[in-house]
């Protein structure tokens, strides 16, 4: 039976590996990838890569509807 374990010469994680820099909260105004409008973030579920938002300010009739979205598809202000 072969052995099929690999046997490596680095240690810790690659350049390539480096971890997303940006970190999103609840609370945080974010924009989406798609558009230039301002949102808020609501909730983040990070296990799952994805958070709820919300427009920003809230809609003065009727409130602004939250919805979830994907942490790539969002961005910081700016």
């Amino acid at each position: 039976m072969p052995n099929l374990t690999q046997t490596s010469l680095h240690q810790g994680c690659l350049i390539q590996d480096a971890p997303n820099v940006m970190s999103i909260h609840q609370g945080d105004c974010v924009n989406l990838n798609r558009d230039e409008n301002t949102y808020q973030v609501i909730g983040v579920d990070g296990d799952h890569d994805r958070c709820w938002v919300r427009r920003w300010p809230i809609e003065p009739q009727g409130g602004s509807p939250v919805f979830e979205i994907s942490l790539n598809q969002i961005r910081n202000l700016g």
